[in-house]
């Protein structure tokens, strides 16, 4: 069941005085939404299709199974991995509930979940507070529980050495290079190198090559290719290897990870 109205008019949650004015939208395939902010806390959900986010130089993956929390004032863009429908979720900053972040925090979705904010998505922007509206999103924002980071750092630009490697992956997650091979490439030492994943990524090489491979893993699953043929194309010699990293990085193996 997916939500009741296509809501596009930016107006309607800009200029609306109720916490929480809903807004749904649909985009193509590679559809890029420019860096920009909102005035108003926002709650991103792909209802179908998976979005990646950047913001506070980190590089979100939401898919279904996952919001994302953007505070007011946070720079972000956007960019679709295939055709998504989404679902946000627009909050008057003076009504931010308790406990609620001002940093960017992933959200998990889950079955009740995803159907207050399918429901929130068709409820008009002058809703009643008062009445069934209300009641519904109130309860929507009770049922949010923030999950682990899983969010993807990415480099800053402060060394260009470092973000001509991160860029290279991330366009090739496949690439096998060792550290030692992108140091040659690059015209920097392994130790440099390492020294600088650890600075600015807060974590090594591999660590952070085996985080992009598995949100790189993510839209392909969705769209239903083997894992071993996904395994192979990141650089995986087996299934198995492949799976566990996923594992670890995502909370679920990858023959699960969509499948309700």
């Amino acid at each position: 069941m997916g939500p009741a109205a296509d809501r596009t008019d930016r107006r309607d949650y800009a200029t609306s005085t109720r916490p929480v004015a809903p807004m749904r939208r649909d985009y193509p395939a590679g559809h890029i939404v420019a860096m920009h902010r909102h005035d108003r806390d926002q709650l991103v959900y792909c209802a179908s299709g998976i979005m990646q986010v950047e913001t506070s130089g980190r590089l979100w993956m939401a898919p279904p199974q996952r919001a994302l929390w953007i505070p007011a004032g946070e720079d972000h863009w956007m960019q679709t991995m295939g055709p998504v429908s989404l679902c946000t979720l627009y909050l008057r900053p003076d009504t931010r509930p308790a406990g609620f972040p001002d940093v960017p925090q992933a959200i998990e979705v889950t079955a009740l979940l995803r159907e207050l904010i399918l429901s929130a998505a068709g409820i008009s922007a002058d809703y009643d507070e008062t009445g069934r509206d209300g009641r519904l999103l109130a309860l929507l924002l009770e049922e949010i529980a923030w999950a682990p980071d899983r969010a993807l750092p990415v480099p800053q630009g402060r060394d260009r050495r470092l973000d001509r490697i991160c860029r290279a992956i991330v366009a090739e997650p496949g690439d096998n290079r060792s550290l030692e091979e992108w140091a040659l490439q690059v015209g920097a030492s392994t130790r440099t190198l390492a020294r600088l994943f650890q600075a600015e990524l807060g974590q090594s090489f591999h660590a952070w090559r085996a985080m992009v491979r598995a949100q790189a893993a993510l839209p392909r699953l969705a769209a239903g290719d083997p894992v071993t043929v996904i395994a192979g194309d990141l650089g995986y010699e087996t299934p198995g290897a492949f799976s566990t990293m996923f594992r670890r990085f995502m909370g679920r193996s990858p023959s699960r990870y969509f499948a309700g």
